[in-house]
């Protein structure tokens, strides 16, 4: 029973490491991602429940020890304390995207592989070797276009963007991290047959790495989209400031982006781009857990450092995997496939065969041992089960909104709020979705009393879903920008609306005090109500935070025009015209534009193209007379 454990043990963990970069489900908002955390989860779960099975029958319980245990530990508390602490909304740490559960999950693989012997740790590496060749062989597939051929096959594996780690950045890094895996196999292997195998699959590597980089070549589709050094650096450097010892908390690294961003970041072509992380992990490592977690980082560096050295002197080439990747990740941003790759790597060179302590003499404290692990383990099914769940049903409601189908779009969304009411993400759509349906209501001629009752509710509703959405990530920008296009989205028949609105905006810019679009938009509502002064000042904010962005001008010159102030309106279209090109129909617009203020004549507001949108006043509503909005409608307090 012993060795059948030991060996169903051995296999799992195998197929872990062999699926895990290639593995990916339909049924989710992100088929890359989430369907790992599932995998690694299931299989750590069956892979501990085997191992301490095994050793309370045993009545002995042992653990190797390995040169990285102190750093890989160090780092995975840092990334736990910080998402428990600091982290805003704990799901983004602990689901999706999952930053601290895919750390955690990948220390757990090291631990257990730790527990391998040599000849188990060499499997290890041909796991990952082979899944580097069926990487290879999907990508391959992806360009000449055959997953698309397959009927069977999900939609989104027969994208011609598909790629099993959801970027070909990522896939090329793992890619050219396995490489030396099958180098050092053709330098040791002495059978001819061997040193032919691993010379082809090795060129099956290259010949992906190959496509990949073509596939990423500038003007490519997939060509990657990163921040810029410098940009990435004055966030780590602003963090810090703030929050030196846990940094801005895992999984939040784009409010830390909104906030701190570099002014020069609005001159790039990037400008409406949010990142999510930095330009490289590092970077994003200290954004997210401070000078804690980079200490952790130094000391998990020194540690691989050493054992590089010796690892090289005894002639262990495949070592330089790991090396590969500690270069990588000081300049690329990482996906969970390579973090969790870096932990497989180390567990296998930490040198854990040649120490190991007792933890446990007989069946009595290895049951003791093992029974919070157990807990853990059911706690882990029940709420895991509830969240995945819930994710399934939220890609539902997505699929039926491109179908446009509204009742099942609204039921689903509900019930996913319902299933797990901590993800923003649910509160945010559904309360779109319930305005668009107050709104499509309001537009009809003749409102019944019915009518007005199902405009209030669902109104109301939605502001409880904005607020929600809100107070789960109370330092996100983008989810106070969503209260506040509801606010904005009922000033015409809803009481108190408009201050609401004029709140929520002021509180999504100082979140985000660089975005000109916010500032816009706050700047719309001034106008609506027609406090044209305030306006103006929005509208010049605007103009700073970006200076070439044509709309914040155009914007400006309606306002000076509805102030009667036709002098700075002609300058402030003079600057619109000078930034657009003249062969385009936003130059069109502007000089219709400009002869109506060059007659002393305020614009008509439809004045309106692709990239010039005006200002627009509170428009005429059906709903009379207006709601009053509850007492329960008023935002969050501001942190």
């Amino acid at each position: 029973m012993e060795k059948f454990l030991k060996e169903a043990e051995k296999y799992l963990i195998l197929a872990g490491v062999l699926l895990f970069a290639v593995f990916t489900l339909p049924g989710f908002p992100s088929p890359y991602f989430i369907p790992k955390e599932i995998l690694a989860s299931v299989i750590i779960s069956l892979a501990l429940i085997t191992s301490l099975t095994r050793s309370i029958l045993k009545g002995e319980m042992k653990m190797s020890i390995g040169k990285f245990d102190i750093g890989v530990l160090l780092l995975a508390i840092v990334y736990l304390v910080a998402s428990i602490f600091i982290t805003p909304n704990k799901m983004e740490a602990f689901f999706y995207p999952g930053t601290t559960t895919f750390v955690l999950l990948s220390a757990i693989f090291y631990l257990i592989i730790n527990q391998f012997t040599k000849r188990g740790k060499n499997s290890v590496l041909l796991a990952l070797f082979t899944s580097g060749i069926i990487l290879s062989v999907s990508v391959l597939f992806t360009e000449l276009g055959l997953f698309a051929k397959i009927p069977q096959l999900p939609e989104f594996m027969k994208n011609s963007a598909f790629n099993p780690l959801g970027s070909d950045l990522q896939s090329m890094v793992y890619l050219f991290a396995l490489l030396p895996l099958g180098v050092a196999q053709i330098i040791k292997e002495k059978e001819s047959i061997k040193k032919i195998f691993f010379g082809v699959a090795s060129s099956v590597l290259i010949f992906g790495i190959i496509l990949l980089g073509v596939n990423m070549l500038p003007g490519k589709p997939q060509a990657p989209v990163l921040p810029n050094w410098q940009t990435s650096w004055e966030i780590v450097i602003d963090t810090l400031k703030q929050s030196p010892l846990l940094g801005a908390g895992p999984a939040n690294y784009l409010s830390a982006f909104n906030v701190y961003r570099p002014i020069s970041y609005n001159q790039t072509n990037l400008w409406q781009v949010r990142f999510s992380s930095a330009n490289n992990y590092y970077f994003t490592l200290i954004t997210e857990v401070g000078l804690i977690g980079l200490a952790a980082l130094v000391i998990l560096l020194i540690a691989v450092y050493k054992r590089l050295v010796v690892n090289i002197k005894d002639k262990n080439w495949e070592v330089f995997s790991v090396a590969v990747l500690v270069v990588a990740f000081a300049i690329f941003p990482v996906a969970p496939a390579l973090i969790f790759l870096f932990m497989v790597l180390l567990s296998v060179f930490s040198g854990s065969e040649e120490k190991s302590i007792t933890v446990a003499t007989n069946k009595i404290p290895s049951l003791i041992v093992a029974l919070p692990i157990f807990v853990g383990i059911i706690a882990l099914a029940f709420f895991g089960t509830k969240a995945v769940s819930a994710e399934a049903t939220y890609q539902k409601s997505l699929e039926a909104l491109v179908q446009n189908d509204a009742k099942n779009t609204y039921d689903y969304m509900v019930k996913a709020g319902t299933l797990n009411p901590y993800v923003d993400r649910y509160h945010a759509s559904l309360a779109q979705v319930e305005m668009a349906l107050a709104n499509s209501i309001a537009e009809r001629k003749d409102l019944t009393e019915d009518d007005r009752n199902t405009i209030t509710q669902l109104v109301q509703q939605a502001i409880s879903e904005g607020k929600a959405t809100v107070t789960l990530n109370i330092n996100r920008s983008g989810n106070w920008e969503v209260l506040a296009q509801i606010y904005r989205s009922i000033m015409s028949f809803a009481e108190g609306s408009d201050q609401f609105a004029i709140q929520t905006y002021t509180q999504a810019v100082a979140l985000d005090p660089l975005n000109p679009e916010l500032r816009i938009a706050l700047g719309g509502v001034y106008y609506a109500l027609e406090d044209y002064d305030s306006a103006i000042s929005a509208f010049q904010l605007a103009a700073v935070a970006k200076n070439d962005y044509p709309n914040s001008h155009y914007n400006l010159a309606a306002a000076y025009a509805a102030k009667k102030d036709y002098d700075k309106a002609i300058a402030s279209m003079e600057t619109v015209l000078s930034l657009i090109s003249k062969d385009s129909e936003d130059y069109k617009t502007a000089q219709t534009v400009m002869d109506q203020l060059k007659a002393q004549k305020s614009p008509a507001t439809e004045a309106t193209s692709q990239n010039l949108t005006p200002p627009q006043t509170v428009q005429e509503t059906n709903v009379e007379p207006p709601i009053t909005l509850p007492s329960e409608a008023t935002p969050p307090a501001t942190p």
